[in-house]
């Protein structure tokens, strides 16, 4: 296919008709070509059109991969307090969590019955409570898509390590790679969705198979082995495991209410990702609705059983939480259920593998829903419009880099730590689920549809709230605190950057008629400023006669005297001009504040126009433009607030002169 941007000349081109310039593409633009291949045409926006069975596995990667940190969590939190007991209560807080998912999969189920186009529960909130209250929702699934890239990125870079320390007989050389890989992986995931890599391929469908055949032949080995004489324990008092509490008798084992809430919103980070289908219910095929709400109840049936049957694991094997995340508790778990032999440690390697393979796919769900949301927020003018702009291969680049940058941030903050990426996660994930909850809660109360859909979407949205004031309570010194502040914050900019949106359209509008009655000038006048007397001025010089004004007029601010009236000596052996060139004295050397002056003098009468013509030298090449300054730009900022004064730049460029003299020298 022929560049685009290329128009080859025609076979036999009129001698009358001057051929068209060739247009230089910039050197940052042939990089980007390098980089990223070649532009895609706007007609290449395709939309593929997914089956049930392949949308779970593109859609579901986000949701089912947290299994692989969600139960951890949870022990992170008890173990240190009640200790062995930990196995034991964790079973009555993953039944908490699972009743949270039911209400939650039934919220979900008639978002997107009602809205069967992307967005969410920003769609959600902004069409039942409108653009202002939607904009917490909008936060709510920024923050949750940044700190997705992080946590998944981080917890598949554990996933390898683990399986490091499990086949290497506890080999740690390889611990201090983690940040570094974990950041050229979230590198390399946005490079991939810059060159325009789609959600909806089958690639990204096979890690979420991988991943729950994995957990489901840990599940059944595990099952075959407990009836068969049982699991063996993990050693509690391996070195670099968790600190491990005493047990008590009494409530709970001696656990604070304070401590299982705790341990429970630890474990909601396992219901992030339940959102994914319904910010992408347009993917699916018709009947839309349907065939998305049937995607959703099975992908919350598999996650219920893949978190049950984790949890239920570290019950009977004990498998404990070490303190810096290695090897981790479900690859303690494979370990231990697969057992020792060449088909242990192939079992082992294919459940570690496998987790690391989906962890880094639900990374990349963040790349195609945080764009997309941006831009939807932008559309709606609470985001930089800029932020709608499909870049070189058809993605929202804008929002990509953005999304790269402080995913970046937050791993180099944290070390990539799994614990503390998990603290600012679930308040803006449950942010999300509360506010689409309560949407569709007075979605219904208002058409008075269903009494029964409206308490069950007002359940859901209480118990969402619920976690995310236990989740800021509990977690608000481990770093929920900057989630806290953040998101008024944030709240407050979007609104912020509406209303000065709204105030520009506003002040736009307010236009005055096109014609008067009179002319309101009497005198059109040009000024073309000059510094030097070169090719640039002298095309400013006959550009400003085809305008044909009252008066044209070459002018120069005198910072160096001497250099003005070397100058003013050339000007006067100029041949084929009667413009006259006055210089006017700027000893300060602030040459804006000169200028605008002389424009404020001149007009001051009010029936004066005045236009200012600043020749501007254009260079293709990076060297020559680092050796040149341009105050055109600047001129033009510093003039904009008088009322009878234009400035316009006339460029001219460098590089062509430079070539054609060349040519010229090589002519005989």
């Amino acid at each position: 296919m022929a560049d685009p941007e290329v128009t080859p000349p025609p076979a036999d081109p009129d001698p009358g008709v001057a051929s068209p310039p060739v247009v230089r593409d910039r050197l940052a633009y042939r990089v980007k070509c390098r980089l990223l291949g070649p532009p895609l045409v706007t007609e290449q926006l395709a939309h593929e059109k997914l089956g049930n069975p392949m949308a779970l596995g593109v859609l579901a990667s986000d949701c089912i991969s947290s299994t692989a940190y969600g139960p951890e969590e949870m022990l992170r939190i008890l173990v240190p307090v009640v200790g062995a007991a930990a196995f034991t209560l964790i079973m009555p807080v993953t039944g908490a969590i699972l009743l949270v998912l039911l209400l939650l999969t039934i919220s979900y189920r008639d978002v997107v019955s009602v809205y069967t186009r992307a967005g969410g529960s920003y769609v959600v909130a902004r069409e039942n409570f409108g653009p202002r209250v939607a904009q917490i929702a909008a936060v709510a699934l920024l923050v949750d898509y940044i700190v997705t890239v992080a946590v998944q990125t981080a917890a598949g870079t554990d996933a390898l390590i683990s399986l490091a320390h499990l086949t290497g007989g506890g080999y740690t050389g390889i611990d201090h790679l983690k940040l570094p890989v974990t950041i050229g992986i979230v590198v390399l995931l946005m490079y991939g969705n810059l060159r325009g890599i789609r959600e909806a391929g089958r690639a990204f469908a096979v890690p979420a198979y991988l991943f729950m055949l994995a957990v489901a032949l840990m599940l059944v080995v595990g099952l075959v082995r407990a009836l068969d004489g049982g699991l063996p324990h993990a050693d509690l008092h391996a070195a670099g495991v968790v600190p491990l509490g005493r047990e008590h008798s009494g409530w709970f084992y001696g656990a604070s209410l304070f401590m299982v809430l705790r341990a429970f919103a630890n474990g909601g980070s396992s219901l992030t990702g339940l959102e994914a289908i319904s910010n992408s219910v347009s993917v699916f095929r018709t009947p839309q609705g349907v065939n998305a709400r049937r995607t959703l109840t099975a992908m919350s049936c598999i996650l219920a059983v893949m978190v049950l049957g984790v949890s239920a694991l570290a019950h009977f094997t004990h498998a404990v939480p070490y303190a810096d995340g290695n090897p981790t508790v479900i690859a303690q778990e494979a370990d231990i259920v697969f057992g020792d032999g060449w088909i242990g440690t192939a079992g082992l390697v294919y459940v570690q593998l496998a987790t690391a393979l989906i962890l880094y796919t639900g990374a990349n769900t963040p790349f195609t829903g945080f764009p997309f949301l941006a831009s939807f927020v932008a559309e709606d003018r609470f985001l930089p419009r800029k932020l709608t702009r499909r870049g070189h291969r058809l993605a929202f680049s804008g929002g990509i880099i953005s999304l790269t940058v402080v995913a970046l941030a937050l791993l180099l903050v944290t070390g990539a730590n799994v614990d503390k990426l998990v603290a600012l996660y679930a308040i803006g994930v449950f942010t999300g689920f509360t506010m689409a909850a309560a949407g569709m809660a007075a979605h219904h109360w208002r058409r008075r549809e269903s009494a029964w859909k409206t308490w069950a979407n007002l359940a859901a949205a209480v118990v969402s709230a619920l976690v995310v004031a236990i989740f800021a309570i509990t977690k608000f010194t481990e770093g929920a605190w900057l989630v806290v502040v953040v998101f008024p914050l944030g709240v407050w900019a979007l609104i912020r950057i509406n209303r000065e949106y709204r105030e520009e359209a506003a002040a736009l509008e307010e236009m005055t008629p096109f014609t008067d009655d009179e002319p309101r000038w009497r005198r059109h006048l040009v000024y073309v400023l000059v510094d030097v007397l070169d090719l640039a001025t002298v095309k400013a010089l006959r550009y400003a006669h085809e305008l044909r004004p009252d008066e044209v007029r070459a002018v120069h601010f005198a910072i160096d005297m001497a250099r003005a009236r070397r100058l003013a000596a050339r000007w006067e052996e100029l041949p084929g001009t009667n413009v006259p060139l006055e210089l006017v004295e700027c000893p300060d050397r602030r040459l804006r504040h000169a200028v605008a002056g002389l424009a404020s003098r001149v007009t001051a009468d009010g029936t004066t126009a005045l236009t200012l013509l600043v020749p501007r030298r254009t260079y293709a090449r990076p060297l020559a433009a680092l050796l040149h300054t341009d105050s055109g730009d600047e001129l033009a900022k510093t003039l904009q607030r008088l009322p009878n004064v234009a400035v316009t730049v006339v460029p001219f460029d460098v590089t062509v002169a430079m070539e054609r003299m060349r040519e010229r020298s090589r002519t005989p």
